[in-house]
């Protein structure tokens, strides 16, 4: 019973701060906050004559900006993992669904660097077989 509690709280806990991080990561991108971000850095530096440009003056925008940076660091990389996820299970069921699609592209993320590598290879090899088919069309039509 405890570990099913443990389960039910950590999914209650990952689904509000998946709903927190992708408003938050919304609000941190939008203009509103940028022009927010600009003014604060203009408030700080025309305080810096009354401050007489202290190392507390100073210490204030270092603080502030390594805080906020600490924090936005980890929102913006759950809200772009899960966009990539989702865009990955999209392509995954576009691939899924299309006859002639390879299924063994489904899920390639999960490869390791060495196949992806591998899988690249193969497929600059088709795309440099169809430009010379192309080019070779392209003689035939002018010859």
């Amino acid at each position: 019973m405890n570990a099913q509690r443990q389960t039910v709280s950590a999914s209650t806990f990952n689904k509000h701060f998946s709903r927190f991080a992708s408003r938050s990561a919304s609000i941190v991108g939008s203009p509103y906050a940028f022009l927010f971000a600009i003014i604060t850095v203009v408030a700080w530096a025309i305080t810096g004559p009354l401050f007489h440009f202290s190392d507390a003056w100073q210490l204030i925008i270092n603080s502030w900006t390594n805080i906020v940076t600490f924090i936005v660091v980890f929102i913006i990389q759950n809200s772009q993992n899960r966009d990539s996820k989702a865009m990955n299970l999209k392509l995954d069921e576009v691939i899924r669904s299309l006859h002639f699609a390879e299924d063994g592209m489904i899920d390639i993320e999960r490869l390791s660097d060495k196949e992806l590598e591998q899988l690249a290879r193969r497929y600059e090899r088709i795309r440099d077989q169809w430009e010379e088919r192309r080019a070779h069309q392209h003689d035939t039509r002018q010859g």
